[in-house]
């Protein structure tokens, strides 16, 4: 069950709770019976009713790293089974022993949880393993060869292509089609056993192989392999095909709703025929699961294939699959995207049934309206200068107050200490300004934010020409929060942090990964769409409240967007901070 909290979005309706609407209207599942674990039809008939209204699941391949598209997913699952007083079980579909990780699992498990969704609830624990139903599937295969809907094929790999036909012409039964129940039969275990070779054999359902649809034309359902299972060990050497598996899964665990993006869309007569053949046998209960699809996530300036994600990696052109530019969860998180962005984005998407490419900075927004909200503001002078008040005493500090949050007054106010030394951003001087330029040049006045009123003296400039300080007076009567304060109008308003008091700090000012809305659109390589200023380090003096910044406390950083302490390079007293997103999106203008 989910006990993420509800964000400030009004849930829209979809197709999808038209559905589950109309199911629980016409009491389709009422009948349904739980005995508190996965099982098949005997066990679970023997349970009470079961407790919650429907069912739903998100079923990751722990062989990777959860992304974006996985987001989506996660939020529509776990919502839907929150607002209709349901459960959400968090499974893992690991049939395939050599992909799957333990790293991915634990990987996973975490991501789920901070996005904010829960498995556990009412005294259930909803996670679970398509391995340790490997018997019971094993049980369905030998039903399906005992009522002769299913065969052992001993062609190879390339003869069952070629004989699986076209989408225009009818595939060409096996020469094995015709085998006995009892020759199956005795093959299939010998198979269990380890007898053969992996290839020697697969089990394939009999269905028809002249079918227009290509995914009924005898699909494989076991195959061979001599592998280790992250979780089962060396205790099989066949494992289920993910097709055959996965309808399995979801009607053991009593899944009302099997929610799955529109590639599966193909697979589903499979899914029915195949539940339907389990079903006449008494293996599985009634009302079946039934399978919906939806549009999957498609996001500009981003990629979401794992094989392309991959390539990122293995070819350094990012640091990991934690790296804040990766459309990973792990990458997100060290981003400082919030888990409350995520599913404001998700809820303002919604789904659909057709595709559609959704703007990366719909994503941004999100992340930048939950931020505007929970980070507190701080100073930080991204690219220093130095401003010497020249009429202020040497030795001399005061403090100035600034508010911790201009929309939260109950967070009160912080101390920043103003000194005759100071750190301005670069751009704020010019020594021959351009039109319209209000803040620092020769004779200006301009503010300097929670502090004073300063006048522009002039600058100093070493051999080269090239300016160190900025010259400037204070009007000591200005001070911001005293009655002088509007006594001295002016357009201009600095920000600033002390130099003897100010905190040296390495900060990571990412953007988009690719510079393209479609990378490796057409025929090019999507590594050629590569962003080169994806990422740009630099040293920034920040105020000296900021020193204290532990791992993923985020801030906005007046003037310049929001920005997280790094989870992974952060040391205490030495925080290095990540740009999570602009104040406003700057990115469309600069690319237009």
């Amino acid at each position: 069950m989910s006990n993420a909290p509800s964000d400030s979005v009004a849930t829209a309706t979809n197709f999808i709770r038209n559905i589950i609407d109309a199911d629980l209207a016409a009491g389709k599942h009422g009948a349904r019976r739980w005995c508190g674990q996965p099982g098949p039809a005997d066990r679970q008939l023997a349970g009470p009713p079961d407790p919650a209204r429907i069912r739903t699941r998100f079923p990751p391949e722990p062989n990777g790293y959860l992304h974006f598209g996985h987001a989506k997913s996660i939020c529509l699952n776990f919502g839907l089974a929150r607002d209709y007083g349901g459960r959400c079980h968090l499974r893992f579909d690991d049939t395939n022993p050599e992909k799957e990780e333990r790293e991915y699992v634990d990987a996973i498990v975490e991501s789920v949880k901070w996005l904010g969704f829960s498995w556990e609830g009412d005294g259930e624990n909803n996670l679970y393993f398509a391995s340790n139903y490997f018997a019971w599937m094993a049980q369905c295969a030998e039903y399906l060869i005992a009522s002769g809907h299913a065969y052992v094929d001993s062609q190879s790999a390339e003869a069952m292509r070629a004989s699986r036909g076209t989408l225009t012409e009818a595939g060409q039964d096996s020469p094995f089609r015709s085998r006995s129940v009892e020759e199956n039969t005795d093959l299939f275990k010998r198979m269990r056993q380890g007898e053969f070779a992996d290839g020697a054999h697969v089990l394939r359902a009999k269905i028809d192989m002249a079918s227009p649809n290509i995914n009924l034309r005898d699909p494989a359902i076991y195959r061979i392999r001599h592998a280790t299972h992250h979780n089962t060990g060396d205790t099989w050497c066949v494992y289920p095909m993910y097709t055959f598996a996965h309808p399995i899964e979801d009607a053991l665990e009593n899944i009302t709703h099997s929610i799955c993006t529109l590639e599966f869309e193909a697979q589903r007569p499979f899914y029915d025929w195949l539940l339907e053949r389990l079903a006449e046998g008494g293996l599985l209960q009634r009302p079946l699961p039934q399978q919906i699809e939806f549009s999957r996530l498609n996001l500009t300036y981003v990629v979401l294939s794992k094989r392309k994600l991959i390539q990122l990696v293995d070819d350094k052109h990012v640091g990991g699959w934690d790296d804040p530019r990766m459309p990973t969860l792990v990458g997100a998180r060290r981003r400082g995207y919030t888990a409350e962005g995520f599913r404001l984005f998700a809820e303002r998407i919604g789904v659909s049934k057709s595709d559609s490419l959704i703007e990366y900075s719909l994503l941004e927004d999100a992340m930048r309206e939950v931020l505007n909200l929970s980070a507190e503001r701080r100073v930080a002078v991204l690219d220093p200068l130095k401003l010497i008040v020249t009429n202020y005493p040497e030795g001399q500090e005061e403090e100035c107050l600034a508010p911790n949050h201009p929309l939260k007054p109950e967070l009160g106010k912080r101390p920043m200490p103003f000194a005759r030394e100071l750190w301005i951003e670069r751009e704020d001087f010019m020594e021959a300004p351009s039109k319209g330029y209000h803040r620092l040049f020769p004779g200006n006045m301009a503010r300097l934010r929670y502090g004073f009123v300063i006048k522009c003296t002039g600058c100093e400039k070493d051999r080269n020409g090239h300016i160190t300080a900025v010259l400037c007076e204070y009007l000591p009567e200005t001070k911001s929060g005293t009655p002088g304060a509007d006594s001295v109008k002016v357009k201009g308003n600095l920000h600033w942090v002390s130099v003897a008091h100010a905190c040296r700090a390495e900060v990571r000012l990412y953007d988009r990964l690719f510079k393209v809305p479609a990378p490796g659109g057409g025929d090019t390589d999507f590594r050629d769409d590569l962003n080169p200023e994806s990422m740009v380090a630099i040293h920034a003096q920040l105020e000296p409240a900021l020193g204290d910044a532990r791992p993923e406390d985020r801030f906005q950083f007046e003037r310049h967007g929001y920005f997280v302490a790094d989870r992974a390079d952060s040391q205490p007293g030495a925080p290095v901070f990540n740009r999570t997103v602009t104040l406003k999106d700057s990115w469309g203008q600069a690319h237009k």
